[in-house]
């Protein structure tokens, strides 16, 4: 590959700190950039922004490379957390992380970036990104370390995008990009990883959103309709929740105790216009298995829709592939799935993948 400048996001974890390394490796004008994107309540507690940024520059400081502290704060309430709001109240469960990355990390850093000068971006994705030689069109491709692979929340990234974009932890797996770090002395080598949505960080989720969205409490019923007890909020649970519920077992009057009594309960369904919290007990409760779904919304890599026919998709981030026939629709497409899934959400994207090929996906409804 030519030598050209590149910016990289930098966020104070070790993925992008290799990212950056490796670039160099290669030859490349490397210059980096820490992205701010959330100011409420911005604190060491939780949301460590300023750590990050300290873990960024010095990472930048044993590179020996620029670095430049920009603050997307605005946008991000704008474009990310609006949405991710709108859904929560509509009872839907969101997914604020794909959102972040097509119109904060693909768009408004990409944007700056170019402003700089750079040619391309990176950043500490695990995925992959390459040209098809006899379409010309840019693919999005899995990771190649299966654990880490993050094609999921990249699938709404479109050609322009990704032609801009490098991904070097791709091609290894953390294994090897923690023994890069370490064997070239970066201060954050062990880091651990971050969890939790790209703002809110590891902070207790329904006393965040507790602030912003609000409380209207009714009915927990099961399958049959019996009042177990009272939800906080339809808001503040999702398809499959099995913890938090507050509910014990069910007993019925005079029956002699059941093996499945004590079964663990899970949300099975959310009945907005009733706001009844439905729940049913045992995993494989049918309640919880959808042999098909419906998505809107939808984003093409290709900046069209794949041909009718045989697919795998993911209906959540940490998902074996499931195999599916795939239909497109108007303004949306189905997914018939060979095998019923668990807790398919609405609101969380499904994404159609060919092989290691991710073709894009849309919001299931």
């Amino acid at each position: 590959m030519k030598k050209q400048r590149v910016v990289v996001g930098l966020s104070g974890g070790v993925d992008s700190a290799v990212t950056a390394h490796l670039l160099q490796q290669q030859g490349h004008e490397v210059v980096a950039i820490f992205m701010k994107n959330w100011e409420d309540d911005d604190d060491s507690e939780f949301c460590s922004s300023r750590q990050d940024f300290l873990d960024a520059a010095s990472v930048a400081d044993v590179l020996g490379i620029e670095i430049e502290h920009v603050n997307f704060a605005a946008e991000y309430k704008d474009r990310v957390f609006a949405e991710f709001l709108r859904e929560y109240q509509a009872g839907r469960t969101p997914n604020p992380d794909i959102l972040c990355n097509a119109e904060i990390k693909f768009k408004s850093f990409l944007d700056h970036a170019m402003r700089l000068g750079a040619e391309k971006i990176a950043t500490g994705h695990y995925a992959r990104v390459r040209q098809n030689p006899a379409s010309g069109l840019f693919e999005l491709l899995k990771g190649l370390d299966p654990a880490k692979d993050q094609s999921y929340f990249l699938h709404r990234l479109n050609q322009a995008q990704l032609s801009k974009t490098l991904f070097p932890v791709g091609e290894l797996h953390k294994s090897e990009v923690r023994r890069i770090a370490a064997e070239i002395g970066l201060p954050n080598a062990k880091k651990k990883d971050s969890t939790g949505i790209c703002f809110i960080g590891e902070r207790p989720f329904r006393e965040f959103l507790n602030r912003y969205i609000s409380k209207e409490p009714g009915p927990i019923r099961d399958d049959r309709g019996r009042k177990l007890g009272q939800h906080v909020g339809l808001s503040f649970y999702t398809l499959g929740q099995r913890q938090g519920l507050g509910i014990g077992g069910v007993k019925e009057k005079g029956a002699a105790r059941g093996a499945g009594e004590h079964a663990p309960w899970f949300v099975a369904r959310k009945e907005v216009e009733k706001n009844t919290l439905v729940v049913v007990q045992g995993h494989d409760h049918p309640w919880l298995l959808s042999p098909q779904l419906q998505a809107q919304d939808v984003s093409w890599v290709a900046g069209q829709a794949p041909a009718a026919g045989a697919y795998a998709a993911k209906t959540r981030y940490r998902q074996q592939d499931a195999a599916c026939h795939f239909t497109p629709e108007e303004g949306g497409f189905a997914l018939a799935f060979t095998g019923p899934q668990w807790a398919v959400t609405p609101g969380q994207s499904a994404v159609l993948y060919d092989g290691e090929v991710c073709l894009g996906g849309g919001v299931i409804v």
